[in-house]
């Protein structure tokens, strides 16, 4: 599966503990979404349709109207990195 480099970014925060946290408008659809890392940080490239690529190839998921978060799925697709905050 072709995975791009912000979809493989955003996955790669959600592995680490990070969340997306989505707002409805007045229906049921997703109107804005934010990738947040565990640190409280803000994915700046990531937008509704990074978010919508990945639920459509169900990468991530929702419990119960909660957070997005990483699926068992897209924990095997994602890929290794290095990490930033050193030893």
């Amino acid at each position: 599966m072709n995975i791009s480099r912000n979809e493989q970014r955003a996955l790669h925060v959600l592995a680490l503990g990070g969340c997306i946290l989505h707002e409805r408008g007045d229906g049921p659809k997703i109107t804005s979404v934010m990738c947040v890392t565990r640190e409280a940080m803000i994915l700046a490239d990531f937008d509704l349709t990074v978010f919508n690529r990945l639920r459509q190839k169900r990468l991530i998921e929702s419990r119960s109207g909660g957070p997005y978060r990483i699926s068992r799925r897209g924990r095997t697709f994602v890929r290794a990195q290095l990490d930033n905050q050193g030893a």
